[in-house]
């Protein structure tokens, strides 16, 4: 049987030294996902393949690969065909709002103070470039892994992700079934939880549904010097108002609670004791978590978020149509029509109208209890020994909701350290990750691919 060097034995920051380069190159490509398609540079993904293709020569000589819409697709064949590896990640990333107020440019690829600026570098170039490299020294190591494994890189997670609901189908048509799938998710987080000093690698095991919905009135109108009390824009207005005065309930999903459970670990003594009690205190807990706001209050409900809002085009004119559209991240437990329901319910006006823009329940949730639960814990025990392993529910959507038609185990987590200002530096400005923490992230997915013959 082949072997290969454990990863331990090469340090991580070795590790990350070694490839940062590479993830550099690949930010460099303007893979920039827009819903506009005169804002997508083509050339700039058809170099990004170029480029992956020349940074990972023993990954395209040694698996076969097979090219899905914008989307690729890898295949390392295993010692055995059925229950195969899926590990995933995108390589589009979310437009540059204003170059100019980033420390480095963010398409410049530079290495500095250690660490690899630029767009995608957390989102998601490291996780893919990560998973590459993995694979790229552990072919050169002569290892084959006990399962065949899949790599599945989208190119439009940013805005359809359509792209992988066809790699998905394709699967699916084939017959295969995935005993794991592993995306982008939660991370090994510091300063994430109150009370907790330790890092959490937060392993997300389901995600909150996304549902883009339109509120909009439609009124005769009129100048603006003769209004009429209950025109549009106040229909609208007072539509938003009722929705933000009174939230979606809270409660701790199990998974929450399992979550608080395995923290308790690293909590301080009083949080520690309320929160190995979880289960017991979870109307309190709730409460708190509520009061807590912004994350710990996003974890207990379905969230609704108004984000944009247009009326007339005129300052005379009394608008004809006043219309508003809210972003509503929905809890597991609920559905597109029971949100839709309990939305109307509270707006209580008729003459507002919901509209569907594009919407998707929330996905099943996981098991912590499985072979393939275990097979991340082991992993993340072996690069982050300090680490508490937890589940939780993302609040997100990743591509990853593709694949839960075709396997039950499908989990969200990209192996990196996060500190809080790097968890906001996503989507926004002076993202980059730690040559380090990638070197950790390499690490990460050698050890689960060394270890699929010890969880099989």
């Amino acid at each position: 049987m082949h072997t290969s060097t454990p990863s331990a034995a090469v340090p991580h920051q070795a590790l990350g030294e070694a490839a940062a380069p590479k993830l550099a190159r690949l930010i460099t490509c303007r893979t920039v996902s827009s819903r506009e398609p005169g804002e997508v540079e083509t050339a700039e993904f058809e170099r990004f393949r170029s480029e992956l293709a020349a940074l990972f020569p023993a990954v395209h000589a040694g698996l076969s690969l097979e090219h899905i819409r914008g989307g690729l697709l890898f295949r390392w064949q295993g010692r055995r065909n059925e229950e195969p590896v899926v590990l995933m990640a995108h390589y589009d990333v979310v437009p540059v709002e204003d170059a100019s107020t980033w420390d480095h440019p963010p398409f410049g690829g530079v290495i500095a103070d250690g660490f690899i600026h630029g767009r995608g570098g957390l989102d998601d170039k490291g996780s893919l470039a990560a998973i590459m490299e993995a694979v790229e020294t552990l072919l050169t190591e002569g290892f084959v892994p006990e399962r065949t494994v899949y790599l599945s890189f989208g190119d439009n997670e940013e805005t359809a992700g359509d792209t992988a609901a066809e790699v998905a189908r394709v699967l699916e048509e084939r017959g295969i079934r995935p005993w794991l799938v592993l995306d982008e998710g939660g991370a090994v987080a510091g300063q994430a939880f109150p009370f907790v000093s330790r890092p959490v690698a937060v392993i997300g095991v389901s995600e909150k549904g996304i549902l883009d919905v339109e509120l909009s009135v439609n009124d005769p109108g009129g100048h603006a010097s003769t209004p009429s009390r209950g025109g549009a824009t106040a229909r609208v207005a007072r539509a938003v108002v009722r929705l933000d005065n009174k939230p979606f309930p809270a409660s701790l999903h199990p998974v929450t609670v399992e979550m608080l459970g395995r923290l308790a670990a690293g909590a301080s003594r009083l949080p520690a004791f309320l929160f190995a009690r979880a289960g017991a205190l979870a109307l309190p807990l709730t409460r708190v978590f509520g009061a807590l706001g912004g994350e710990p209050n996003a974890m207990t409900r379905t969230t609704v978020a108004v984000t944009m809002l247009q009326g007339s085009k005129a300052t005379n004119v009394l608008a004809t149509r006043a219309s508003a559209v809210a972003n509503v991240r929905i809890a597991p437990g609920e559905s597109i029509e029971s949100v839709l329901e309990r939305m109307r319910k509270t707006i209580r006006d008729p003459k507002v109208v919901l509209r569907v823009v594009e919407g998707t329940d929330p996905s099943p949730v996981s098991s912590t209890g499985n072979a393939q639960f275990a097979a991340l814990e082991q992993a993340i025990g072996e690069v982050f020994p300090d680490a508490i392993a937890a589940p939780y529910i993302m609040m997100g959507g990743t591509d990853s909701r593709r694949f839960t038609g075709i396997s039950k185990a499908v989990y969200r987590f990209a192996p990196f350290r996060m500190d809080k200002a790097a968890r906001a530096s996503i989507h926004a400005d002076n993202e980059k990750l730690a040559v380090r923490a990638f070197g950790e992230g390499i690490a990460f997915y050698r050890h689960l691919l060394q270890n699929l013959e010890a969880a099989s």
